[in-house]
């Protein structure tokens, strides 16, 4: 019963979490099998779409008997999604995407978020419903650019004189 467990993948939590001791890694990195032995990491789909996106040279060995990848690709694997997402999101913005604050327009009305669109002008296709208008919306919102040191002294100076929009609007200006 317990090789059985282990031979089709699943683990019924009595054995050891690796692979048996004999097992090596199921990968072929650049054309030759790996010899190293294989861990509790197995070669899922979301792994292979990574390799595949990463254009790691990886892949399964179908005359193995297992799908378990040894400690060394699955440390590569990850190395490799986690050094894309950085670079994707400094190519972006130069900034990383924790600096970003992130707004839901989502969570607008979609009154409110037609009032947006009118207001800016944002052409769309009719007869968008609230979740294509939102994303419509959000990208032309993240296209807006702010200076931010001029929005906060506009910020400050609008709360300590407690003006508001529409008095600014009738000609009062800073």
């Amino acid at each position: 019963m317990r090789s059985g467990a282990k031979m089709n993948g699943f683990s019924t939590g009595e054995e050891d979490s690796r692979g048996a001791p004999d097992q090596v890694c199921c990968l072929v990195d650049e054309g030759e099998r790996c010899q190293r032995p294989a861990g509790n990491a197995s070669y899922s789909k979301r792994i292979q779409k990574t390799v595949t996106q990463r254009r790691l040279r990886l892949h399964l060995d179908h005359m193995a008997r297992h799908i378990y990848i040894c400690d060394f690709h699955k440390t590569m694997i990850q190395c490799a999604r986690t050094k894309r997402r950085r670079k994707d999101s400094e190519d972006d913005s130069n900034e990383t995407d924790t600096d970003l604050p992130e707004v839901d327009l989502f969570q607008l009305g979609v009154n409110t978020l037609r009032r947006y669109k009118k207001h800016y002008k944002v052409s769309t296709r009719p007869g968008l419903n609230k979740a294509q208008l939102a994303d419509v919306l959000m990208k032309h919102f993240k296209s807006i650019p702010v200076i931010e040191k001029e929005a906060l002294t506009f910020f400050i100076y609008t709360v300590k004189s407690n003006s508001n929009k529409l008095e600014q609007r009738n000609g009062d200006s800073i």
